[in-house]
């Protein structure tokens, strides 16, 4: 696998507003890897805009393949950023877009609204999400994208966008084409919060609607395949969270790889982690050629 050479994130995961839960998570982040405003060395062939709304420019940055490793039809990847839905750069997963570039994939990382820059709510994380996946099906042909395989991923409350264009039928903004579908073909989740139920992560901001929302809560039988990579030591995501939803999903007859780590927090798998960015990035290259999305890597390339 290619080795990327190591820089630095800078931004403290944005936490909720109760005192009891900004005391027991800031003590995880400030010993856990930083998330990151900005990530300098990767560079996007291309940014275009995707959605504009109430005057705000939402843009993609996309990482091409190289041109021996292009084809007319190639999977595609999205991620969406982690910061509490109040925070966050799409830079933070640039590094994965060039790893999933160098494999074949149009990899993307897409910006969409957050509270501190847009005084949005989570319901507005969520339209943003499935707007930007019907924006790749709708330009899979300019892009030279498969448009049945495309896969949604994230970390954290970006792990949470990613999995509610999988699972919520609400929150669709009323821009969008819906004859175009939302939901991605298979989903690769980092610590994702994805239980807003009562006693899972964020419900005291999305209380009034939590049911709609939390996407532990809303699996169905067209849940796209998932993996889920998580910690054993965050104490943002319980490894018993991920249990439940692997099981839900298993019971609606859709398949879920749960790859738990001994020992990690939240935010383990981010750049900067060199060997778990590398570990995870492996395990979920080897989930999508077992979906058929990517050819197996040759012993050569170190997998």
């Amino acid at each position: 696998m290619k080795m990327f050479k190591k820089k630095c994130l800078t931004l403290i995961h944005p936490l909720l507003r109760s005192t009891k839960t900004i005391l027991v998570l800031l003590v995880s982040f400030l010993s856990s890897a930083c998330w990151g405003l900005e990530i300098q060395g990767f560079t996007p062939d291309k940014s275009v805009i995707y959605k504009t709304v109430n005057g705000v420019d939402l843009k993609i940055h996309l990482f091409y393949p190289s041109k021996s490793n292009r084809s007319d039809k190639m999977p595609a990847i999205v991620f969406f950023f982690g910061g509490g839905w109040v925070s966050g750069s799409p830079s933070q997963f640039y590094p994965h877009c060039e790893y999933f570039a160098s494999r074949g994939m149009v990899a993307m990382s897409a910006e969409y609204r957050v509270e501190k820059a847009h005084a949005t709510t989570p319901q507005e994380c969520v339209k943003d999400g499935k707007s930007a996946i019907r924006w790749i099906r709708q330009h899979a042909r300019q892009f030279a994208i498969d448009p049945n395989a495309i896969v949604a991923a994230g970390g954290s409350a970006g792990g949470h966008v990613a999995a509610a264009t999988g699972t919520l039928t609400k929150y669709v903004d009323s821009s969008d084409d819906t004859s175009v579908c939302a939901i991605p073909n298979a989903l690769v989740l980092f610590n994702p919060v994805f239980d807003n139920g009562p006693t899972g992560w964020g419900y005291d901001r999305v209380k009034e609607y939590w049911q709609d929302i939390s996407p532990l809560h809303n699996i169905k039988a067209d849940t796209p395949p998932t993996i889920i990579f998580l910690g054993t030591k965050d104490t943002v995501v319980s490894v018993l969270t991920a249990q439940r939803y692997k099981e839900k999903m298993e019971h609606c007859g859709r398949r879920c790889d749960l790859v738990l780590y001994e020992g990690q927090k939240h935010g383990f798998f981010n750049y900067t982690n060199s060997e778990y960015f590398q570990k995870t990035i492996q395990e979920a290259d080897r989930f999508l050629v077992s979906l058929g999305f990517l050819k197996k890597r040759s012993s050569s390339n170190g997998d």
